[in-house]
Parts: C-alpha cells; sequence; structure tokens
C-alpha cells in the first residue's frame, strides 16, 4: 500500500509539473496563450495586469517557452522558419500587414481550426478571430513563422549585401535590425549611408523606449493616421525630439549630428548616466569649449561602443546617416 501511494504522489506531481508552461510542445504555447482570452488590451503593455499589445502579449506567451523574441511585430517577422497557410500548427505565429500602420503590424498565435489568437484593440481585448474568410483578418495576412521544432531558426536575418563585416556599425546593425528596431530595404540592403528623417528617428527611438503619447499627435505635416504619428507624439511629449515653433514638426527633415547627440542624450540619460566621467571624453578638434551641445556630444563618444564616433572630428552639422543613427541608439542602449 505505501509503495501503491508513493506511486501514485509521483504520479500526481509529474502531472502538475506537465501542465507548467516551460520548453513545452506548440500545442502547450497555443493552450497558453489561449488561457489569456479577454485580457484587457493596452499599447505598449507586456503583461496580464497592465495588459497586452499585439507584440507585447507574444513576447510574454513565448517568454515562458524559453524564446526571447524582439518587441515589434516587425521584428519578431525575422525569426522562425516560414510556414505555409496550409501547414499552420497550432503555436505557430501568425504575422498580418497595413493595420494600424503600413507593413507588418500585427502577430497572432495560431491555435488550429483557421482560428487564432491576438490582442486586437481596446474593445476586444485578447480575443479569438478566423484567419481564412475573416472579412478584415483574411486580406490583411500576410504569413506565418514556426519557432518551436527540431529544424526551428530562431535567429534573425543577420546579414545586408552593403554591410560586411568589417564596417564599425555592423554590430549595431545586426542587433537592432534583428529586434525590429531599425528595418532594411528590399534585396537584403541596408543603406547605411542615407539619411536618416525627424520622423523615422521618432519612430526608431520609441520602438526602444516603448512610450504611449496622452494625445494624439498635433502637427500640421503629420496626419494622425501617419504610420509614425504614435511615435512622433510620444518623442514631442517626452521633450526627446519637439516639433517646431510653427506647428510642423519636419517629418521629412533630416537630423544633423548634433542634434543626433542632443536627442540620445536626451533619450538614454546619457550625461547622467557618465556623472563626471563624461568630462573625460577626448575633445572634438571642430567643438568649441562653450559649444552649447559640448556635453551631450561628448557624452555620445564616451559610451560609443562601435567606433563611428571615435574620430578627430565629429562634424556637426553633417546630416546623420542611418549607420551613425543606429551606432548611436546601439550604444545608448548599452549605456551602463
Amino acid at each position: 500500500m505505501k509503495k501503491l501511494q508513493t506511486v501514485l504522489l509521483f504520479f500526481v506531481i509529474a502531472t502538475l509539473f506537465s501542465t507548467l508552461p516551460a520548453k513545452a510542445s506548440a500545442i502547450s504555447v497555443a493552450d497558453f496563450a489561449k488561457s489569456f482570452e479577454g485580457t484587457k488590451y493596452k499599447f505598449a503593455g507586456n503583461t496580464p495586469e497592465e495588459g497586452f499589445d499585439c507584440s507585447g502579449f507574444i513576447v510574454y506567451v513565448y517568454d515562458k517557452f524559453g524564446k526571447k523574441l524582439p518587441r515589434t511585430s516587425e521584428g519578431q517577422f525575422n525569426y522562425g522558419t516560414p510556414v505555409d497557410q496550409q501547414n499552420l500548427q497550432r503555436g505557430d505565429l501568425v504575422f498580418f500587414k497595413d493595420t494600424y500602420k503600413p507593413g507588418i503590424s500585427h502577430t497572432g498565435i495560431y491555435l488550429g481550426d483557421n482560428t487564432f489568437i491576438s490582442a486586437e484593440n481596446e474593445k476586444r481585448g485578447v480575443a479569438v478571430a478566423k484567419l481564412a474568410g475573416h472579412p478584415y483578418w483574411g486580406p490583411k495576412y500576410v504569413g506565418a513563422k514556426r519557432l518551436l521544432g527540431n529544424s526551428t531558426p530562431t535567429e534573425p536575418v543577420k546579414s545586408f549585401v552593403d554591410v560586411n563585416t568589417q564596417h564599425p556599425a555592423h554590430e549595431a546593425i545586426t542587433a537592432l535590425s534583428g529586434q525590429g528596431i531599425i528595418n532594411g530595404f528590399p534585396n537584403d540592403e541596408f543603406k547605411p549611408e542615407d539619411t536618416i528623417t525627424r520622423g523615422q528617428a521618432a519612430a526608431i527611438l520609441n520602438r526602444v523606449l516603448q512610450l504611449t503619447p496622452t494625445t494624439d499627435v498635433v502637427f500640421a505635416d503629420v496626419d494622425k493616421n501617419h504610420q509614425f504619428a504614435v511615435h512622433i507624439a510620444a518623442m514631442n511629449e517626452a521633450g526627446i525630439l519637439r516639433g517646431y515653433e510653427n506647428g510642423h514638426f519636419g517629418l521629412q527633415d533630416t537630423l544633423t549630428r548634433t542634434q543626433l547627440a542632443v536627442i540620445v542624450d536626451r533619450a538614454f540619460k546619457l550625461q547622467a548616466k557618465a556623472g563626471g566621467e563624461v568630462q573625460i571624453a577626448s575633445d572634438y578638434a571642430d567643438i568649441p569649449p562653450t559649444y552649447w551641445a559640448k556635453n551631450a556630444i561628448q557624452a555620445l563618444k564616451h559610451f560609443d561602443k562601435t567606433g563611428i564616433f571615435q574620430t578627430p572630428t565629429y562634424e556637426f552639422t553633417k546630416s546623420v546617416t542611418r549607420a551613425d543613427f543606429t551606432a548611436a541608439v546601439y550604444s545608448a542602449i548599452h549605456a551602463k
């Protein structure tokens, strides 16, 4: 009898542990995701308590199964093995385009029987919907990825044809593009020497900071439905990248390298992190001692992890390139 009780106890414990969402199968991912049906929606939400947005829901669920994913739908699309719609399995990620912004903008988890679950909106929260044949989701479906299984590569696309491994910003570009923070172009190009606009800068910064504005965008040159509208409103409200006094944001205007240093300093508080050490950064030959942005520029150089800013001159009036901006944000993210 005692031996039988021991066996039964072991069976109960084993059964309990088998229900925990850790290193589990795709079926367990689907069941675990389904358990959050009805959870409220919150833009930039990351937990059941505060609510989820679509990509935050995916990150939360898959994190419980040992899979670390980028925070955006675009970044998540770079992971896993592509799956045809007719071969979908429970737990696969399904992606949609042109929802609240152009391009890949929504992610869900396939539940089987032509259904998926996702954090939809404030009205429905985390909800189940049909895939094929749905009047809204059906036409916006763009593809699926499988993250679990013996043949699943879970590394993002890491190379661009125009950024070789010797490029000083290679590591930064690889990391941030893999996380969906800054995206490349068709034909595997990154275009590192192209300039970056104020609108693009606002979006990239807020993909990292995940700030939610309290009001809609208010600039004459930014439509409220523009793909970067929420990011621009958030950056302006936070005082990181403000609009102009004439009521415009300068959506298509480029940034100078001085502006780059200042907004990255505001976003990541680089001077505060450096403390007095910012003063020991080597001076640039073209930055006067009394220049208004000197400390912000020196803070960027102090934390630079790429070598992009380890130069004799800073060229503070020069337009910022995509490589410059990526190197600055990457360095700021890793600033201690």
